[in-house]
């Protein structure tokens, strides 16, 4: 069987990162400018080599500040370090019928092994005669693994930026020809 390229389709894609602050709360951001590209010869995309770069000066919070904080040597550096990226190096299908996504993900030149869940939305052509497939994708990393160590310590105990960050992302692909 021949391979199949896919390609994102940022219109109807979206990447969000969730990370409890001060304890108490959550704070939702997005990575606005990023890509995905999938080559798969399987249907079921149990075989797919997936790369996905993101901008990391596209970091938002819809907080200036606070995103300026983000993008500053403190967090991701993002003037040093302008991407972080993630590799796969194995797909299989769970029992469920989901993906288990494992590869490798780099931030800041530190590159650790991440697996996620990737849920698919199944495959369909819209109006204009494009095949697409769906993803709805769901993982937690340990940002300090990734150098992004920054914190301060609550006079209640605890810290400012919990260490865990969810991340969530919806992700649509176009078949290639």
């Amino acid at each position: 069987m021949s391979t199949v390229k896919w390609v994102l389709d940022a219109a109807h894609s979206e990447v969000k990162f969730k990370v409890k602050h001060l304890m108490i709360s959550t704070v939702t951001g997005s990575i606005d400018t990023f890509n995905v590209d999938v080559e798969t010869s399987a249907e079921d995309f149990s075989d797919a080599k997936i790369t996905f770069t993101g901008e990391l000066g596209s970091i938002n919070t819809n907080n200036e500040q606070r995103d300026g904080h983000l993008k500053s040597p403190d967090f991701f550096d993002a003037e040093k370090f302008p991407q972080l990226k993630f590799v796969s190096d194995a797909v299989s299908k769970k029992s469920d019928g989901n993906l288990l996504v494992k590869g490798n993900l780099t931030i800041k030149d530190v590159t650790k092994p991440i697996e996620f869940t990737a849920e698919s939305g199944g495959i369909a052509k819209d109006p204009w005669g494009n095949i697409k497939t769906g993803f709805s994708v769901d993982t937690k990393i340990n940002r300090e693994e990734f150098g992004l160590t920054w914190n301060a310590a609550l006079e209640t105990g605890g810290v400012v930026v919990s260490a865990d960050v969810r991340i969530l992302a919806e992700i649509q692909l176009i078949k290639q020809a």
